[in-house]
């Protein structure tokens, strides 16, 4: 017997599936960026890393990415995926303590409209 969905309470929460379903071939850029570092150096070293640090790797890839290079030499993977990890660390640190799993709605002006 199907359940009636509408008891469901799942309003507010986050649709893990967007980042999955429309972001699959960044996020897997990005993890072969974390691949690439465990093997360099070792699996979670980056929690490790000073914060300035990540501020500087962030900025010289974004820079290169904005001089008309693609590709990191070293890694031969996207410097935006690079940046995007460095962005990840941040705020890793940043949120390490907290947990989000409710969000403010936008506001009514600035949804989309249902289809």
């Amino acid at each position: 017997m199907k359940q009636d969905q509408t008891l469901k309470a799942d309003a507010g929460k986050l649709q893990m599936r967007l980042l999955f379903a429309y972001l699959w071939g960044p996020l897997a850029q990005v993890c072969a960026v974390l691949t690439f570092g465990a093997q360099k150096y070792s699996a979670n070293s980056c929690q490790s890393v000073e914060r300035e640090r990540n501020w500087d790797a962030l900025y010289r890839h974004l820079s290169a990415f904005h001089s008309g290079v693609c590709k990191d030499k070293e890694s031969g993977l996207h410097h935006l995926a690079h940046a995007a990890c460095n962005i990840l660390f941040l705020l890793w640190f940043e949120t390490k303590d907290q947990t989000l799993t409710r969000f403010d709605t936008p506001p009514v002006g600035r949804r989309n409209k249902p289809q």
